[in-house]
């Protein structure tokens, strides 16, 4: 397998975050693996085919991408990113203007490409601390 590139993962994670912005479905079928396990930030558990029909279907519309503080972590067969994004969009007609962590696993698939395998999104939430 082998260790990839940064520059090979920035340019994944770039394609991704446009596709989302995007809802292009043929790119991120592309990007995303049949085994995906991804916990949102509710702590449920989506499946490809659910990320997929959310951009499918229009429920999850999103106008702002931001990303910050990008990790890559490279390792032999995969890698790890860790990306805070700034989202700001529509989910079920609910407006959404969130900071969100993501934990990306990317690594050689079922399908034998490069692809997501597995990620976990948290909610950032800031706390005021006073004396």
């Amino acid at each position: 397998m082998g260790k990839y590139f940064k520059s090979q993962i920035i340019e994944l994670e770039e394609r991704l975050r446009q596709a989302m912005l995007t809802s292009d479905v043929a790119e991120l079928d592309i990007l995303i693996a049949p085994e995906l396990i991804f916990t949102n930030h509710l702590g449920q558990l989506v499946s490809k085919e659910q990320d997929l029909e959310m951009h499918r279907c229009g429920v999850l519309k999103l106008t702002e991408l931001i990303p910050s503080e990008q990790h890559i972590q490279l390792n032999e067969g995969f890698s790890v990113v860790s990306v805070q994004m700034h989202l700001l969009g529509k989910y079920n007609d609910q407006i959404i203007d969130e900071h969100i962590r993501y934990t990306r696993v990317w690594s050689i698939s079922s399908a034998g490409s490069l692809q997501i395998i597995a990620g976990h999104a948290s909610v950032i939430k800031s706390y005021i601390i006073s004396d």
